[in-house]
């Protein structure tokens, strides 16, 4: 058959600009996105506290109010639920990741396309791994320093012989795939989305705005309970390192 061409695109993962600072190459477009999701999250936090002391006055929270409240209010009942109580540093921990990765992921969605080669200047930082691994290695050592504290270093390290000292290797294995799993999971799902964006461009322009309407619907559902997954699994980890009389009711 003559005069038909099939169509191409070209995807190439994990390529991103780049700079060498200190002797390291750093991904610019991560460390701008993480930036960016960074401010978001603070400034978000900071307009809650206004509202917070407008409420003292007015007696009527706003929206913003609302939501985040529902969100600390849920996080703080799965901490409860799991560690017995409201920590002081867990709650904390597992808001501030569930908001930082919530904006991380829906970066994605704000349009910000530009030059010959349509550079994306706000993807999603979290379809790296450099981003996901380094908050899944900050996630679990923080159970490791938590579990250390509050069991001391026998009490802690006793749980890699428990039930039977034969299982060591398998439970040390075990406590080494957490971060690895836990990155992973959320940058295949987050990175899913970036490849599928790609491939809804290839859709003719009088019917693309269908699917990518529909897909980012369905990416801003996905990127909220990926959200919620890693800061629930964080939660569920520190749960499994505190001391067993202190989740009892």
């Amino acid at each position: 058959m003559t005069g038909f061409a099939p169509l191409e695109i070209h995807i190439t993962p994990g390529e991103h600009p780049t700079r060498d600072w200190f002797g390291m190459t750093v991904n610019i477009d991560t460390v701008i996105s993480t930036v960016v999701a960074g401010a978001i999250v603070l400034l978000l936090g900071f307009l809650v506290r206004r509202a917070l002391t407008r409420e003292t006055a007015d007696h009527v929270p706003t929206k913003l109010q609302i939501i985040w409240e529902s969100v600390v209010g849920e996080v703080n009942k799965q901490v409860e639920d799991n560690l017995g109580k409201v920590h002081p540093f867990v709650a904390p921990l597992a808001i501030s990741l569930f908001f930082f990765i919530l904006i991380a992921n829906w970066l994605e969605l704000v349009p910000s396309e530009f030059g010959p080669g349509r550079l994306h200047a706000l993807p999603a930082p979290t379809s790296d791994t450099n981003l996901t691994y380094a908050m899944a290695i900050f996630a679990v050592v923080s159970v490791w320093v938590f579990g250390i504290r509050t069991k001391g270093v026998k009490g802690y390290f006793s749980h890699f012989v428990q039930p039977y000292p034969v299982l060591l290797p398998l439970n040390v294995l075990e406590e080494l795939v957490k971060p690895v799993t836990l990155a992973l999971r959320l940058f295949g799902n987050i990175f899913s989305g970036t490849i599928m964006v790609a491939l809804i461009g290839l859709f003719p322009a009088y019917i693309l705005w269908a699917p990518d309407l529909i897909w980012k619907l369905f990416d801003m559902f996905i990127g909220l309970i990926q959200a919620f997954i890693f800061g629930l699994l964080t939660i569920l980890y520190f749960a499994s390192a505190r001391p067993a009389e202190e989740g009892a009711h």
